[in-house]
């Protein structure tokens, strides 16, 4: 992402979300860059259609309106998951997506697979991957 364009996305956030804390506002800047990443990296062209008002970000595949949720194991609080249904339900997505973000290279998915389990996300997420930061990597798990 160029540095304008980074900018741009922040000012937006900033006004935006000035009800947020300034912690929020970091929280939603770092869901920007991780979507934005994600978008650049992945085999398939994804238009960006919102990323402000909820931690699902909406975009479209192919004329196909999905949700992408990021989540850090090493820094992310747990979620109402049960909320995520009513959010998919309410904007007509057609899918969603849950992508762990990791900045570390990890050459297992251990973690992963056992928070999946543990949380049941294949009942909620229609596919589910592990999406290497730094390394533009992306790995589907489901």
């Amino acid at each position: 992402m160029e540095l304008a364009v980074f900018q741009e996305l922040t000012e937006e956030i900033t006004s935006e979300c000035f009800y947020m804390t300034e912690s929020q506002q970091e929280e939603k800047i770092i869901q920007m860059i991780d979507l934005h990443h994600f978008a650049e990296c992945y085999h398939s062209d994804i238009r960006i259609l919102n990323y402000i008002k909820h931690p699902i970000n909406t975009v479209e595949e192919n004329g196909i309106r999905k949700g992408i949720l990021f989540y850090n194991l090493k820094h992310s609080a747990p979620f109402d998951w049960n909320a995520f249904e009513e959010y998919k339900r309410r904007n007509l997505l057609k899918e969603v997506w849950f992508v762990f973000v990791e900045e570390d290279a990890v050459s297992d998915t251990f973690r992963h697979t056992d928070f999946i389990i543990e949380n049941s996300l294949e009942i909620f997420y229609d596919k589910i991957f592990v999406f290497h930061f730094f390394q533009s990597v992306i790995h589907t798990l489901k």
